[in-house]
């Protein structure tokens, strides 16, 4: 049984449940958007079924559809939407239309349960990272670009997938 996911922005307007069947928080982005949208240290998304998702407050709720090799020529928007609350700018969840059955929540809006401590963390997109963003303590895995797997091929690698 997937685990159920609460969450809120900071300010309380906009909260949320969806289920999750890859909620360990093991995964820090460090790429710009990541960092510029969700604080100098990047993001960490969990994966949640998009058909479960219920929010309250969606009248607060605006997205930004990021801007992809920006001042350069193959400069475009991505079809990721991230989800904010308009009042107080908390990131709540990503959603991409190319792939409709997921939606990525920010575990920084995750209210409860309180999600797990992974034993390693994976840090992604160092090519992005500038030098005085120092890398979380403890035991890690550090990827110039992208890690190999998938949340979904992570959480069952790690015996950590709830169907």
């Amino acid at each position: 049984m997937p685990v159920k996911l609460s969450g809120s922005c900071h300010c309380g307007a906009v909260k949320f449940t969806v289920e999750s069947s890859t909620p360990v928080p093991y995964q820090l982005c460090l790429c710009s958007i990541c960092r510029k949208v969700g604080g100098v240290m990047g993001a960490i998304n969990l994966g949640g079924h998009s058909n479960t998702l219920k929010v309250e407050g969606k009248e607060h709720l605006s997205v930004y559809k990021a801007v992809m090799n920006r001042d350069t020529p193959q400069q475009h928007i991505a079809s990721s939407e991230r989800n904010f609350c308009s009042k107080c700018s908390s990131m709540l969840w990503l959603y991409d239309s190319q792939w409709p059955e997921l939606i990525h929540p920010f575990a920084s809006a995750i209210d409860s349960p309180e999600l797990k401590d992974p034993e390693t963390m994976v840090c992604i997109k160092l090519n992005s990272k500038p030098a005085y963003v120092r890398l979380p303590e403890g035991k890690k895995e550090t990827y110039e670009d992208y890690a190999p797997w998938s949340l979904e091929e992570w959480h069952k690698k790690n015996n950590q997938f709830v169907a």
